[in-house]
């Protein structure tokens, strides 16, 4: 099966980089097919009972800085790989924002790692990978 629109959703974990490593493959073995890679982060909101407590605007420059940082070390190894991908940063919900690039874009594919670094909420498969599994109109490639 080829595929001519690759997305990958990527967000710097092991199993994202080993996502990586397959959709490259995907990119390589199909002359003409583009890949477009999206790091989706969120700012951390913080519930005290039913309200938001403000987070001081530090940790979300921390949380943008690290997010930018993650988009550029992807591009540098897909430049590397010698392909000419499209890589976004984009803010919102990972699961959320993974689909809607794949619909508005025409992604024939979603590629993704099992597990992100969402931490303790994420036991067998990782709850991004599961709502982009469960919600997604095309194939998806989950990769451990």
């Amino acid at each position: 099966m080829l595929f001519s629109k690759i997305l990958l959703a990527y967000d710097g974990s092991k199993a994202s980089n080993q996502a990586l490593e397959r959709a490259i493959e995907l990119a390589k073995v199909t002359p003409g097919s583009s890949l477009h890679v999206v790091h989706a982060f969120d700012f951390p909101r913080f519930f005290i009972g039913e309200a938001l407590a403000p987070l001081p605007a530090s940790v979300n420059k921390e949380y943008y800085d690290l997010a930018v940082k993650t988009t550029e070390e992807v591009k540098g190894r897909l430049e590397a790989e010698g392909l000419n991908a499209h890589v976004e940063l984009l803010q919102g919900s990972p699961a959320e924002v993974i689909l809607n690039y794949a619909k508005e874009n025409g992604a024939d594919v979603i590629v993704i790692g099992s597990r992100g670094l969402g931490g303790i909420r994420e036991f067998v498969l990782g709850s991004v990978s599961h709502n982009v599994v469960q919600s997604a109109r095309i194939p998806v490639l989950v990769v451990k």
